[in-house]
């Protein structure tokens, strides 16, 4: 009976209400994230561009969003241990909103890319700031499988974003996604801030500085490895899905590939991918196993993605959904930045984390979009391909197991 009760009492907290706002404050995110990439087709010729402004004036769009995404991941990462999470959480929610709602009336390019930009900024903050929270309110058994929650139920947001801009047009869509962000915040008035930040914020510990993780050379190496690890999630989202239509075009597929449905694809992967990663983690009792097998598995899609020889829709459509799973551990490598650091700068680390490996498109898009006119399409992708899966095992080689670290701890 005892064990039926302990197992109970534990069911319950991961269904409590600040792991299932986090979750729904992910969705919200994604959605207002990934809508861009979904609708960046469709909206940019609607305003006039010709195809060949559709690829290079969208890709400089996108990367105003992932500056802003740097921008504020560094902004609301201090601001979340200096303020408290929940702070965050509104601030930040607030900000995307009303930035996706302004995308629905964009006439102009110039326009367009400062409100990805500012939506960028407030995006940032959402994902560090709700797993951190909810990192810090479960007990260590029960840390995977929440990270795994809040990622599935967070990824379904590409989902609706693309069955919202499949049933209505692209204005509607981020008229959509605007909205459900400020309905969210009903909910966040009844979510409490965590105890360890609570506790933290009595002592004379210095709270959310960013400087502290380039003073210290072990701090700094740990955090680069956290960022490292994460590069092949925002290859495969930001390059491979997002100019899918390109590489189709490369592999000589003759039928039409939706670029949204591609977005969508991966993300429907993703889901089901975070939460086996995380169920994989808390079977194995290691992160690093967990993210290695991930990222394994991600390096043979994309090679067959490239070089397998794909020549119809159907099949890069699977190949997409696949490579979508196989990256399924974002969740899983911020939980590990979330447990590599003390309270008092945990919630910096892992905004920041989360948003320079999102922002690692501003040097790989443009790497790719130099190498491609010379290399082609599949060769320019296979190089750029190269050099993150270099990064990011080797990262995952040097980082340190967390998966049994208690977190009431500081810096």
């Amino acid at each position: 009976m005892k064990n039926s009760s302990a197992q109970s009492t534990s069911l319950s907290r991961l269904v409590s209400l600040p792991v299932i706002v986090a979750a729904l404050g992910y969705f919200v995110d994604v959605y207002d994230l990934i809508v861009f990439n979904i609708v960046r087709v469709p909206s940019l010729k609607s305003l006039g561009l010709s195809p060949e402004e559709v690829s290079s004036v969208g890709a400089a769009i996108y990367n105003w969003q992932q500056a802003g995404l740097l921008i504020g991941g560094i902004l609301w990462g201090v601001l979340a241990d200096k303020r408290g999470r929940l702070s965050v959480l509104f601030g930040s929610i607030i900000m995307y909103s009303l930035a996706n709602i302004l995308c629905g009336f964009v006439q102009t390019p110039m326009l367009y890319g400062f409100l990805r930009f500012m939506a960028g900024v407030g995006l940032a903050g959402e994902l560090g700031a709700g797993l951190t929270l909810v990192s810090e309110i479960l007990p260590q058994k029960l840390r995977g499988y929440g990270s795994s929650i809040v990622a599935s139920v967070g990824l379904l947001g590409a989902v609706v974003a693309f069955l919202t801009n499949s049933w209505f047009d692209w204005r509607t869509t981020y008229f959509a996604g605007g909205g459900l962000g400020l309905a969210l915040l009903l909910l966040r008035i009844r979510v409490y801030e965590s105890g360890m930040f609570e506790q933290a914020k009595t002592q004379s510990l210095r709270l959310g500085s960013m400087s502290a993780f380039f003073t210290d050379s072990t701090r700094f190496w740990k955090y680069m490895r956290c960022i490292g690890v994460g590069v092949p999630t925002y290859f495969v989202i930001g390059i491979l899905a997002t100019f899918s239509n390109e590489f189709a075009k490369a592999l000589g597929i003759t039928e039409e590939i939706v670029t949204g449905r591609c977005v969508m694809y991966v993300f429907v992967g993703m889901v089901i991918g975070d939460m086996f990663s995380g169920v994989l983690s808390q079977w194995l009792k290691s992160r690093r196993m967990a993210i290695g097998i991930m990222t394994t598995m991600t390096l043979l899609g994309v090679i067959f993605y490239l070089y397998g020889g794909i020549t119809d829709a159907a099949a890069f459509y699977i190949v997409c959904a696949y490579l979508g799973f196989s990256i399924g551990y974002i969740a899983m490598f911020l939980t590990v930045t979330a447990e590599s650091f003390g309270t008092n700068l945990r919630a910096t680390a892992t905004s920041t984390v989360a948003n320079f490996v999102r922002a690692t498109t501003l040097l790989t898009l443009p790497l790719y979009q130099y190498l491609k006119p010379s290399m082609g399409a599949l060769s320019a992708g296979g190089l750029v391909a190269l050099l993150c899966f270099a990064i990011a095992y080797l990262s995952l080689f040097l980082m340190e197991e967390t998966f049994h670290k208690e977190l009431d701890y500081v810096e």
